[in-house]
């Protein structure tokens, strides 16, 4: 079968590196097509400035940044300088220990450095204004625009073209999938088309009918005069030799361009730009990706960098422009194929410090079916509906922008916009004193203002120690006490929010089958956990899978990531459905749940009329309701189900019953506590499709012998080199949050995916990626704003590991 014709849009950073990537795997019928003229089209690859600072909180966009690095020094187009972030406050300073953890965990070299290093690697530098730095020596500097022509070149000589001036005016496609592109020139026929037009990605999106959440903004940049002080140490050959420097706590950050700085800032107001009023014509001193500079906006910037660097005050800024940029609702990129489009592809918003990564990403994708690095965090289809809405892009992208450089806590939700999506418990929740954090565009209670008293009435040793000042954000020690209400009493949780879907209709149990890993060929009434993988064995979900009629499951999943994944497999007559926001869901939890329950339905709830992993329709209260015994906390209860107009009266109903039995409402921080106590994954943090089954523990939910699924041959002969391994903290105090580098014997060994004190068991919990030799009862240590926290490795789950609780 011979390789399909690809049309790429956009001929820049991203898209040349697709171009190679692509034809380097044999697809070498490829053309990539730009507005603009060769190779220097006008779009933001042509004015970015370099700067490759690898260190991400995200595992992904840090392997993504690394190969770009790799990549681009094999290609001689990388100054190697190395790259610095300073701390001028204190506040900066622990953040550059948590941020040096995160290089650790990802296995990029790096180290803090004190002032007096800071001042020698970087001689301009007021060195009395800094704590120290994060030096990373394999950053630098990325010469894209050479890039660029060496990766067309090298594509070219394996078939590849490139066609400047060309304008795409329409993509063309027929029965659902793309035919190719029509452009100003004539049409291109192709079986694939990836967009790579970086600020034009949603004019292109919009040809196919897609919303493409991103917005561009404009971001300033200027070059000094002469640095004296840089006189004689760069060549033109060699622009750069002092390391590419940032001043988060400014906004600012600086590279040297022969004998003079390049200074970027963020700490202008956002300047958004509706990309259909540039000029699309480029000149040499003009491109539609470089507005004019508005030199009022730069003027603060300008006094910080001279304090920073008092060499500036013996110069000026001579030039400076406004360049665009594409900024999304969450500051990451957007890589995926259309929903509704198979063969149109998109690969935007991606920054040159990426661009390698995420073009080896996408190519990997189109011509293997799987990517090596998980791509779930760069997803297009991670949005919500209404997140798309233009009026939310807007906003939150340019909140992005304000907040680029902010140390920002990983529970940090919006302050605007919210209450988008409110579930039918919402007033209730409210009354009882909610503290809402936001996800998807849900708001998700924490905790309970209303169980503050409950923290008197606990036993001493429930009570858990003061935490940190980092830690004790986005906390409140209430959760301790809903905690324990769940295992000793009753308390209801808002489930709404978790994703589900409906899949019915002739061939449902086939499809679903072919798409899992476990035995789904049971009778009306199971539920199953089992999982989907891709098709080299990763684990791309976990999923809920119950069977309410013969040919109707309800099934619940991770997000929209995976609504994708169906409705592109699902074959005719297979219907696919978003029930989520028609419907909600009261986890009823806790050794007196089924004490609430029974008096209020006809139904037999006890253990043996509603088993452990069974379904059932029933009437609570009158409520007509999908009770599924199930426990994502590990005590007695059930997930119940309703429709959103019955949701109030449900809620009602459980809360008015439960009163004689101290019933409260219980919100996340309690939740996620209970969950890792039990053991119980959260996909997307403890595992993706970098890890397969037997590694991440949840090999119990794989059965071989039920015939064919996706990723099955791919898990035939797999021997663990690592597993997913729980900690406790000997300390009993220290609380980590995720993402902590992990050392065996010294060395770096692995990472924190999830973290939560056990307030059953009365220490902190941890899960962590380890080799597979870290056998029950290792020691190990978690690195933790700089400094060492030892931690046990433990068998699992810490409580009931014989399942007496939940089954009872």
């Amino acid at each position: 079968m011979s390789a399909p014709k690809v049309v790429i849009i956009g001929a820049g950073i991203v898209g040349a590196n697709l171009a190679d990537e692509l034809t380097a795997r044999g697809w070498t019928d490829v053309t990539v097509l730009d507005r603009g003229p060769l190779p220097r089209t006008g779009g933001s690859t042509s004015h970015a400035p370099g700067l490759v600072f690898q260190t991400n909180a995200s595992k992904a966009m840090t392997d993504f940044a690394r190969y770009t690095v790799e990549k681009l020094l094999s290609l001689d187009c990388f100054l190697q300088v190395g790259g610095m972030e300073v701390a001028t406050t204190p506040a900066r300073w622990e953040d550059l220990k948590r941020k040096h953890g995160w290089a650790t965990s990802w296995g990029v070299d790096g180290r803090l450095i004190d002032a007096s290093e800071c001042a020698e690697r970087w001689p301009l530098l007021d060195g009395s204004r800094i704590f120290g730095a994060l030096h990373v020596p394999t950053d630098g500097l990325a010469r894209a625009a050479k890039a660029v022509e060496v990766l067309a070149a090298r594509a070219g000589e394996r078939g590849a073209r490139f066609l400047g001036s060309t304008r795409v005016t329409d993509v063309l496609q027929e029965g659902g999938r793309v035919t190719g592109v029509r452009t100003d020139q004539g049409d291109f026929p192709a079986d694939v088309v990836v967009s790579c037009a970086g600020f034009w990605g949603r004019e292109i999106g919009a040809m196919v009918g897609m919303d493409v959440p991103l917005l561009p903004l404009a971001h300033q940049y200027v070059k000094t005069g002469q640095v004296a002080e840089l006189v004689g140490r760069n060549t033109e050959e060699v622009e750069a030799s002092l390391p590419i420097l940032r001043h988060q706590d400014q906004d600012l950050y600086f590279r040297e361009h022969v004998d003079r700085l390049g200074i970027g800032s963020y700490a202008h107001r956002p300047m958004p730009v509706d990309e259909s009023t540039l000029d699309p014509s480029v000149t040499e001193t003009a491109m539609p990706s470089m507005l004019p500079f508005t030199e009022d906006d730069f003027a603060p910037s300008w006094e910080q960098s001279q304090l920073l660097l008092p060499a500036l005050r013996q110069t000026k800024v001579e030039e400076g422009f406004n360049g665009i940029f594409s900024f999304t609702p969450d500051g990451q990129s957007l890589v995926g194929e259309s929903a509704d489009v198979r063969g149109f592809w998109l690969a935007e918003a991606i920054w040159v410090t990426h661009s390698a990564g995420i073009a080896k990403a996408v190519a990997e994708l189109l011509v293997d079916g799987h990517s090596e690095v998980d791509t779930h965090d760069i997803d297009v289809h991670r949005f919500e509906e209404v997140q798309l809405a233009p009026s939310y892009v807007r906003e939150t992208a340019q909140q992005n922008f304000v907040e680029v450089y902010d140390i920002l806590h990983p529970l940090q939700p919006k302050l605007s916009p919210r209450d988008l999506r409110v579930t039918p418990f919402h007033a209730r929740q409210r009354e009882l004193g909610a503290v809402f954090l936001e996800a998807g565009g849900w708001e998700r209670p924490h905790w309970f203002e209303a169980n503050a008293p409950l923290l008197k009435k606990l036993p001493h040793d429930a009570l858990p120690p003061a935490r940190d000042a980092w830690s004790a954000q986005f906390h409140s020690p209430i959760a301790a006490a809903e905690a324990w209400q769940t295992r000793n009493g009753v308390a209801l949780y808002d489930m709404t929010p978790l994703k589900r879907v409906e899949i019915s209709g002739p061939g449902s149990l086939e499809f679903l089958q072919g798409l899992t890993t476990n035995q789904l060929d049971k009778s009306v009434g199971s539920v199953t956990y089992t999982l989907m993988l891709d098709n080299a064995g990763g684990i791309r979900s976990d999923v809920t899978v119950a069977r309410l009629e013969p040919e109707v499951f309800q099934v619940g999943i991770n997000g929209n990531i995976d609504v994708d994944h169906f409705v592109k497999h699902a074959p005719a007559g297979v219907r696919v459905r978003d029930i989520t926001g028609g419907t909600c869901c009261v986890g009823v939890w806790g050794p007196l749940a089924r004490d609430l329950v029974q008096p209020l339905t006809q139904e037999d709830f006890s253990h043996a009329g509603l088993k452990y992993f069974r379904a059932r329709r029933a009437r609570i209260a009158g409520v007509p309701v999908v009770a599924m015994r199930l426990s994502y906390v590990g005590e007695l209860g059930w997930e119940i189900y309703t429709s959103a107009d019955n949701g109030l009266r449900l809620w009602d109903a459980l809360w008015a019953a439960g009163q004689p039995l101290g019933v409260v409402a219980a919100g996340r921080a309690a939740f996620n506590s209970l969950r890792l106590e039990k053991g119980y994954r959260l996909w997307g943090t403890d595992m993706t499709t970098e890890h397969d089954p037997y590694e991440a523990g949840v090999d119990f939910a794989v059965r071989p012998a039920k015939g064919e699924f996706l990723g099955r041959a791919a898990l035939e002969g797999r021997t663990p080199s690592r597993r997913l391994r729980c900690l406790t903290i000997d300390d009993g105090r220290t609380v980590v949050l995720g993402k902590e580098p992990v050392f065996a014997d010294g060395v770096a060994a692995g990472y924190v995916t999830s973290a939560a004190y056990g307030y059953t068991v009365g220490r902190p919990i941890a899960y962590a990626w380890l080799p597979a030799s870290a056998d029950i009862g290792s020691s190990v240590e978690i690195e933790y704003f700089g400094r060492r926290v030892a931690a046990t490795v433990a068998a699992e789950p810490l409580v009931d590991p014989g399942m007496e609780r939940i089954r009872r």
